[in-house]
């Protein structure tokens, strides 16, 4: 995305995080994923380096986590790789904030499928709460954002908050939601449907419906 840029280098963001080095939990992971290719194929590691960076500053902020430019350098240096070859990757991907965020990330799918099926109603489920697209709450508990397509349209609209999708969405059900995050609740993952479990057809399955409770051999009726 052309306005997905790094945050400002400065003094006081080296002050803060230019001594970032792995914590134990993340140097053994790091260790165990590096383990993963072969010698001369570390740039493979570069996304999954980049996320244990990101949710180490999450946990050392209490929030999803970030990359700030001195992290990302970091990155670079353990994977032994010019800083532009990681800060691409960093840049092109979405799952990875170049600015800081909240406890919570709402990213809010506006594509078609959602916009058709009432992610205008979570904008304003959203909106109500004091969240804005691009900022941070006050309290520092949400960052608001609006995404492309995460490939839930089946159960649209959804939003994905940190690593949890939300779907079948509309005002109450995110209001709902996002009152459970604010009072240190965890509320119910996936579809928020009744009755629905995945991504069938509301209010059940009209075809292969033998193979609701268990594996089905169709082949002899269909002969």
């Amino acid at each position: 995305m052309a306005d997905h840029k790094p945050i400002e280098d400065t003094p006081e963001l080296r002050a803060r995080w230019g001594a970032f080095a792995w914590d134990a939990e993340r140097a053994a992971k790091a260790k165990t994923i590096r383990a993963r290719y072969p010698a001369g194929r570390q740039q493979s590691c570069t996304i999954p380096y980049l996320d244990l960076a990101q949710r180490q500053v999450g946990a050392e902020t209490n929030t999803q986590g970030w990359l700030p430019i001195p992290v990302i350098e970091f990155v670079a240096r353990e994977l032994d790789l010019p800083v532009i070859r990681v800060l691409e990757v960093a840049s092109f991907y979405t799952m990875f904030n170049l600015h800081p965020v909240g406890k919570y990330h709402v990213q809010v799918c506006g594509t078609t499928p959602c916009w058709l099926r009432g992610s205008d109603d979570v904008f304003a489920a959203c909106k109500n709460r004091g969240l804005a697209k691009g900022k941070t709450t006050p309290d520092g508990l949400f960052t608001l954002t609006e995404v492309e397509c995460m490939g839930n349209c089946a159960s649209a609209p959804m939003v994905q908050i940190n690593d949890d999708n939300y779907e079948d969405l509309d005002y109450d059900r995110t209001s709902a939601i996002l009152d459970a995050l604010a009072k240190g609740e965890t509320p119910k993952a996936g579809t928020q449907e009744p009755g629905r479990h995945t991504v069938e057809p509301s209010g059940g399955p009209t075809s292969l419906k033998e193979m609701v409770d268990a594996n089905h051999d169709y082949r002899g009726e269909w002969a």
